[in-house]
């Protein structure tokens, strides 16, 4: 389950962000492209942009029930 007292700091402020269980495994960019983003380090993605459609909600939602360690979450 992810922690939004655990977010990514480099997820921007919002409901959706990724916390730090994050292994970048690139499963979120390949579903929602227009809000996740690899670290430039490579060390983990993030939300760099808050869903502002629904089909960016739906596409986020795709990837946070993709996600293979629940480092995705909602409720931030």
């Amino acid at each position: 389950m992810p922690d939004k007292l655990d977010r990514n700091k480099l997820s921007v402020p919002g409901p959706w962000y990724v916390d730090s269980a994050c292994i970048s495994c690139g499963i979120c960019v390949g579903e929602a492209p227009a809000n996740f983003k690899p670290a430039d380090d490579g060390s983990a993605a993030f939300v760099f942009k808050q869903p502002s459609s629904p089909e960016e909600a739906r596409q986020s939602e795709a990837a946070m029930e993709a996600c293979p360690v629940q480092a995705i979450g909602k409720d931030g």
